[in-house]
């Protein structure tokens, strides 16, 4: 199992340095309200030389399929190579509200923009006749445009997904899978549902990156490392209605359904901290690396064993050098582990 890093835009490109000067495989751009992806990833990509570069994730109704493949393929050319395209169909709350785009048919959207984004990088005219993305248009007298210059026509593709036929989806027609809010037997469980994905395209996991984030925070007490992690879940737990939430269904099926309601309800009453203080600590402390090194290192080795092969670590704490200082700690309970990296 490799290690990834989660960016913020605020240090990114001193964080990415020390990931990988570390050995951390790559540095990871999320994309939602604050900021884009490929923006973070573009500024990273001429201040490294050796660390992969992944998008988690870039939201599909945000762009184009042919706009998304066009700005993949130019950060993976600007950066040697170094790119990979992870994308999420985001959730009705934001794609309606946020995007204005339709929401309906998450699963089939999804699959016609991958297969475009995938003509798209391999130089074939791109055309298309599936209801989303329909190329060219109906009743235009357009013809088919193919993408010039060298592109990798291989680079990898990954999906965020959370629930069972996301998740077998990613593993049909993706190279990778980006997950959140994982326990390493929550994983294991999902890596499941991918696997069956694989099978239906006739492939095994052999060469396919299950990429989980988890919040990392570093001290004696558990509690009081969990304490600033509490507002980030606190928020996605809280995105649109109950049904349509991936992240509340997901705290759900963990067994954490009455703690989520109460989330959401404070958070939607503008109780913010009150919806921070009852997420249950059994929660966070299940989906990240909490505490000293020593627990860190066993957690590290648990995710391990669960099948996931990078884990993007998301470091809190108060500044730049304490962040930093957090990959350390990560890094130094990743190798006393015995676990390989980006040189093993």
């Amino acid at each position: 199992m490799r290690l990834g890093i989660n960016l913020v835009p605020e240090d990114c490109g001193r964080t990415a340095q020390e990931a990988e000067r570390l050995g951390f495989d790559v540095a990871a751009a999320p994309e939602g309200f604050r900021s884009d992806a490929i923006s973070v990833l573009g500024w990273v990509a001429a201040r490294t030389s050796r660390i992969g570069l992944l998008s988690t994730v870039i939201q599909i109704p945000a762009r184009t399929p042919v706009a998304m493949a066009l700005a993949a393929a130019t950060l993976d050319g600007l950066s040697g190579g170094r790119f990979r395209l992870g994308l999420g169909i985001s959730n009705s709350h934001v794609t309606e509200g946020w995007h204005g785009a339709p929401f309906a048919r998450p699963l089939a959207r999804t699959r016609e923009y991958v297969e475009v984004v995938r003509r798209t990088l391999a130089q074939q005219p791109v055309t298309n006749e599936g209801p989303h993305y329909p190329l060219p248009l109906p009743g235009s007298d357009a013809g088919a445009f193919r993408l010039p210059g060298p592109v990798r026509s291989d680079l990898p593709v990954y999906l965020a997904a959370v629930g069972t036929r996301s998740l077998e989806l990613a593993g049909e027609i993706a190279d990778g899978w980006v997950g959140v809010f994982c326990s390493p037997d929550h994983a294991k469980r999902a890596l499941d549902a991918v696997r069956t994905g694989r099978r239906r395209a006739g492939r095994d996991l052999d060469g396919f990156d299950a990429f989980v984030s988890a919040p990392a925070a570093v001290g004696e007490d558990v509690r009081a490392a969990a304490a600033p992690i509490r507002p980030y879940v606190a928020r996605f737990m809280s995105l649109g209605d109950r049904e349509s939430n991936f992240y509340f269904r997901l705290a759900a099926g963990m067994g954490y359904e009455k703690a989520a309601v109460e989330v959401q309800d404070r958070f939607v009453a503008g109780d913010l901290q009150g919806a921070a203080d009852a997420v249950p600590l059994e929660f966070i402390d299940a989906t990240s690396l909490l505490g000293p090194p020593g627990r860190i290192s066993r957690r590290l080795t648990e995710y391990a064993a669960a099948g996931v092969t990078t884990l993007g670590i998301s470091p809190y704490a108060g500044s730049t050098e304490e962040r930093i200082a957090v990959l350390e700690t990560v890094a130094r309970a990743h190798r006393e582990a015995g676990l390989p990296g980006r040189e093993g």
